[in-house]
């Protein structure tokens, strides 16, 4: 008989406190010893933190014996171009082959049961469902709960887990680690402490080459983006006075845009950094419509506008600085709802 893990839902995260208790973490570490399969998720369109968690973890435990399964739960199911160098990629299966009513199921970085997508079904019916995320909008879905959002990424609370589980800390699952903490941080730009650092530090001795990591995320592109991002640069929109007067900078790609170039929708994803740097504007917004005409809409701000509590008005989530959220509409209607949002 599985049990109800959606009862928690509403539950905020202030209310749960800064970060797992002692119990906490000995409850996963029992759950997690005891199961001979664990089945992983992670949120749908997985960036590196998402996807370099769930796949580090699957490894450590696959090198302990453990049976794993690990998938994300997209309808075209398929890991970004900028992720294929990751290890551990034999543990992924498609939604479809996903158990139906597993034992003992974690996801990572998703912070609302929504953000599963195909696999939300599958994580309801789940007899335990271990929730490691570090989002300040994370619901309270799931049976228990190693969320901290103080964290700078999912992949802290992934380390600490396999520390303590007493798991192999080898290259393989430091890469995925390691990747998820750089993409999370911004290349150490963003959520950086000391404890970061000393995390870093760790996953690097295991002798993965950083500059490798960086050459393989950052530093290739197909041509084809270029001319996207040229027509998507061409219809930018500047408006000095929105964002509580702090400055908006936003536009969007659609799907005949990304089809005349033949360029994959995952390829738009770093749009946002370019837009981002405009000085005139706190706040910056892309909008980019994926193949099944769903608009998906990626935000970051400088320094003052906190964009997660708008994106979470609107069904999404994320960080004060970057946010996220999904919608039908078209662009100037998602325009219009999101705007008084940011001014408030």
């Amino acid at each position: 008989m599985t049990r109800d893990v959606t009862e928690n839902v509403t539950r905020d995260v202030g209310e749960r406190g800064a970060g797992p208790s002692e119990k906490d973490w000995a409850r996963a570490v029992e759950l997690i010893a005891a199961a001979d399969r664990v089945a992983l998720a992670c949120h749908v369109s997985p960036d590196g933190d998402a996807l370099g968690s769930m796949l580090g973890f699957g490894l450590a435990l696959t090198k302990a014996g453990k049976t794993v399964v690990a998938s994300f739960g997209d309808r075209r199911f398929a890991v970004p171009r900028l992720l294929r160098f990751l290890p551990g990629q034999e543990l992924l299966v498609e939604p479809s082959a996903y158990p139906a009513e597993p034992e003992v199921m974690m996801t990572f970085d998703a912070s609302t049961m929504e953000r599963l997508g195909l696999l939300a079904p599958h994580a309801g019916r789940a007899g335990e469902l271990v929730v490691v995320d570090h989002h300040a909008s994370n619901t309270g879905f799931g049976s228990l709960h190693l969320v901290d959002p103080t964290v700078a990424a999912t992949s802290v609370l992934t380390e600490e887990l396999i520390r303590r589980l007493g798991l192999t800390l080898d290259q393989d699952v430091a890469t995925c680690l390691y990747t998820a903490l750089v993409t999370d941080t911004g290349s150490f730009k963003y959520s950086t402490t000391p404890e970061v650092h000393a995390l870093a530090a760790r996953l690097i001795e295991t002798g993965l080459r950083p500059e490798e990591i960086a050459r393989e995320l950052w530093d290739g592109s197909p041509f084809a983006y270029l001319t996207v991002l040229g027509v998507a640069i061409g219809r930018v929109t500047l408006e000095p006075a929105a964002a509580g007067g702090h400055g908006l900078v936003w536009t969007y790609v659609t799907r005949a845009d990304r089809a005349a170039a033949a360029l994959p929708y995952d390829e738009v994803e770093g749009m946002i950094d370019v837009i981002r740097r405009v000085d005139e504007a706190d706040v910056a917004v892309v909008l980019k419509e994926d193949d099944a005409g769903t608009w998906n809409v990626s935000t970051r701000s400088k320094a003052i506008v906190n964009v997660a509590r708008a994106c979470s008005a609107l069904g999404g989530g994320g960080h004060p600085r970057a946010a996220g959220f999904s919608s039908r509409e078209s662009p100037p209607d998602i325009m219009a709802a999101l705007r008084p949002l940011l001014s408030a």
